[in-house]
């Protein structure tokens, strides 16, 4: 029997701190037929607030360094700011988003990342979808939007990569569904150069991959975003692309990853 389709698409970048493409990549994302699931993140308006309150964010390789207070502007922006905002225009489009954490229903439980080389403080790493809930909430008929939030289950809340949270949706459905996942930004797809669009690459395995980051052409912010590209292939999605926000009603259209 031929699998019934889900679309998780995930939105950030640029493209939530601009309110035209912003508006323009939750209009496609409304019109999209079928089940689907919106991811966001929102680290640039923290860095934002961050700067506000005199605290310096942290970065290292693309992944963010995460302390008490910084988890508390995080809260404010994603599970609150940009939530919100997100859920309200698309309800506005007649797309019935329910805003959510991964606290919320219990969906996303994860647990505090291990001191290593690095110590990444309060981040968390997926542990389990509560993919009974998730399916409770989609099959009444809601469009759940996530935000970049999980819990422990202690009560406490971590911070935790958005690129992950859409791989890890995508690979919890893809026993039940036919999962597509879309990671959203302001490029095109996966360049040779930034700063060129016709460096496109429209198919990227693995292999080629590990070669384009050994030769440093592919930088620091789009390493997550590959990474759990391959890992939702490895865990079972059937279709993973890296596209710019205006295409994700197109399929095909940015860069394919496979295996």
């Amino acid at each position: 029997m031929k699998k019934q389709q889900i679309t998780i698409i995930k939105i950030g970048g640029k493209v939530l701190e601009n309110k035209s493409d912003l508006s323009k990549a939750l209009e496609l994302f409304a019109r999209i037929n079928g089940l689907k699931i919106l991811v966001h993140g929102g680290g640039t308006k923290l860095d934002g607030l961050l700067h506000r309150l005199g605290i310096r964010p942290q970065m290292v390789n693309g992944r963010r360094i995460t302390d008490a207070q910084t988890l508390d502007a995080a809260l404010m922006v994603y599970a609150g700011l940009e939530n919100k905002k997100i859920v309200a225009a698309l309800q506005a489009l007649r797309c019935p988003a329910i805003g959510l954490s991964g606290a919320d229903a219990g969906i996303l439980l994860a647990e505090k990342r291990p001191v290593g080389e690095i110590d990444y403080g309060l981040v968390g790493d997926v542990k389990q979808v509560n993919r009974e809930n998730l399916m409770k909430i989609i099959q009444a008929g809601f469009v759940p939007v996530l935000c970049a939030l999980t819990h422990d289950g202690s009560g406490q809340m971590l911070n935790t990569n958005a690129d992950t949270i859409a791989s890890e949706m995508a690979a919890a459905l893809s026993a039940l569904y036919h999962t597509r996942l879309i990671f959203a930004f302001e490029k095109i797809g996966v360049l040779k150069d930034v700063n060129n669009e016709r460096s496109l690459i429209k198919e990227l395995d693995r292999q080629s991959y590990l070669r384009l980051k050994a030769e440093n052409i592919i930088n620091n912010g789009m390493m997550p975003k590959l990474d759990n590209a391959f890992m939702a292939l490895n865990a079972g999605a059937d279709e993973v692309f890296i596209t710019r926000f205006d295409k994700i009603d197109s399929v095909g259209e940015g860069t394919r990853i496979v295996l």
